[in-house]
């Protein structure tokens, strides 16, 4: 029988199998895949309690949001309710203020039409003074004039007690 290199070769596998087994580096090997399928099985539950999370923050954010722009709209509902209050009161003090500025006005020409009323009478009461100064003395000189005058001044004794 003839030995060749494969012969060698397989006594030297089988040796180095036997070497292995009774070394125990196959438990070894067992326990190093063991704890490489533990630590990728702790990654993958630890990426799923991330994801949850993550999930649950993601919820949580949207449910703000949700909140933030409903309030953002009740914000907005009360800041026109309260600029359209302030613009009907804006016009109402508006018109209360033209009103009392309109009485003003018509008051002061009330005022002007009396005054120059009144000065159109003083005028026409000067204008008719002299006019009957006039009138009295080209018509009531001398003794009839006299005469006119003393009756006047007894009546105005009368007429002033």
């Amino acid at each position: 029988m003839e030995f060749g290199a494969e012969f060698f070769v397989a006594i030297a596998f089988v040796l180095f199998m036997i070497a292995m087994v009774y070394y125990g580096v196959h438990t070894s090997i067992i326990g190093a895949l063991d704890a490489r399928v533990k630590a990728i099985t702790d990654e993958l539950d630890q990426a799923k309690a991330l994801r949850t999370e993550a999930a649950s923050l993601l919820a949580s954010f949207e449910q703000k949001r949700v909140q933030a722009e409903a309030d953002a709209a009740n914000i907005i509902a009360a800041a026109k309710v309260e600029a359209e209050a302030l613009a009907k009161d804006a016009e109402t003090r508006l018109n209360e203020f033209i009103g009392r500025r309109t009485a003003q006005a018509d008051a002061k020409i009330a005022l002007a039409e009396t005054q120059a009323t009144q000065e159109v009478r003083a005028s026409a009461a000067d204008a008719a003074i002299k006019a009957a100064a006039v009138v009295l003395q080209q018509h009531a000189s001398g003794p009839a004039g006299a005469g006119l005058v003393e009756k006047n001044i007894s009546e105005l004794k009368t007429l002033l007690n």
